[in-house]
């Protein structure tokens, strides 16, 4: 016959065997989480902390179908931090500064940046307001504004007409305006401002000399830097804190637009100088996706981010 005390005591062990794989299954979910909080980007599908930014640019036409659930996918593939490129008549998206800034926080994005690309002197005050309104930091100059911007389809070459002098004046306004309203305005740039125009004189290098850090920087895109043959971390160098924001996507073999991680832009040496460059925040953005759709090809550069050391 069993004894009842000799069942007991097997029964109280087998409970702390049973208990005590599954504290070392706990454990060793521990183990894949990081310092910050996160969790290793390999043991799970999806990541389950907000961390980075994205360029809204490189979902637009999802954001032209739904951009609610746009923006909720976004959110979901592990994204925090935004940056619009769809602001039309007073609207983001279809919807008002305040709608969207309220959108934004019910699936916890943060509004940092927008492109106005549709900028003018003339309308300056008004967008400068809805931009505000929104709850944007950062007022983003996309390229040359008010018809300076030019681009040929044969050569798929961009450019400018009129001169940079008169650039240089109508970002000086527009920082002007900006900050009177509590915003920051930023240029970015393309690969052409990054080379000699026809009269010698690099673009870039002639905007960050004549504009007021008070009232103008920059948001380097590192591909077009990098096509341009230019090297971001000496315009770091040259140049330390003008450059407070960052696009960041990668250089497939053929020169073309490719998630980051899958190309050959070296991401992990120019973070390295971040500190010097000012850079505030970053938006992983691709212009156009070839062997993935754009909403994988955010989700293939998130994962990258965090192996390289993106925060």
């Amino acid at each position: 016959m069993n004894n009842p005390i000799s069942l007991h005591a097997r029964h109280f062990v087998l409970a702390f065997l049973l208990t005590s794989i599954a504290l070392v299954s706990c454990g060793e979910k521990k183990k894949d989480q990081q310092t910050d909080g996160t969790v290793a980007a390999d043991t799970l599908e999806t990541p389950t902390a907000q961390f980075g930014g994205l360029a809204l640019y490189t979902v637009r036409d999802a954001m032209g179908e739904d951009a609610k659930t746009t923006l909720k996918t976004v959110a979901e593939d592990g994204y925090l931090n935004i940056e619009a490129a769809g602001y039309n008549e007073g609207m983001f998206y279809g919807m008002s500064p305040a709608d969207f800034a309220a959108y934004l926080e019910e699936v916890n994005l943060k509004p940092i940046s927008t492109h106005q690309g549709s900028v003018t002197l003339d309308n300056a005050d008004q967008m400068i307001a809805d931009v505000k309104a929104a709850g944007f930091t950062y007022f983003v100059v996309p390229v040359p504004p008010m018809g300076m911007f030019t681009y040929d389809a044969e050569t798929q070459t961009m450019g400018m007409t009129g001169t940079v002098e008169e650039l240089t004046s109508i970002l000086n306004t527009l920082g002007e305006k900006c900050k009177a309203a509590g915003l920051q305005l930023l240029y970015h740039n393309h690969d052409f401002e990054y080379k000699p125009n026809a009269d010698g004189v690099t673009p870039i290098d002639y905007m960050l000399e004549n504009t007021n850090p008070e009232l103008v920087n920059f948001q380097m895109d590192l591909f077009w830097v990098t096509k341009a043959g230019a090297d971001p971390i000496a315009y770091f160098e040259k140049y330390p804190g003008r450059f407070k924001l960052w696009h960041v996507k990668d250089m497939d073999a053929e020169g073309r637009f490719a998630p980051v991680g899958e190309g050959s832009i070296d991401f992990a040496r120019i973070l390295a100088e971040k500190e010097a460059s000012g850079m505030q925040y970053y938006f992983v953005e691709q212009d156009m996706t070839f062997n993935h759709t754009p909403l994988e090809a955010i989700k293939i550069s998130h994962k990258a981010l965090e192996e390289i050391g993106f925060k």
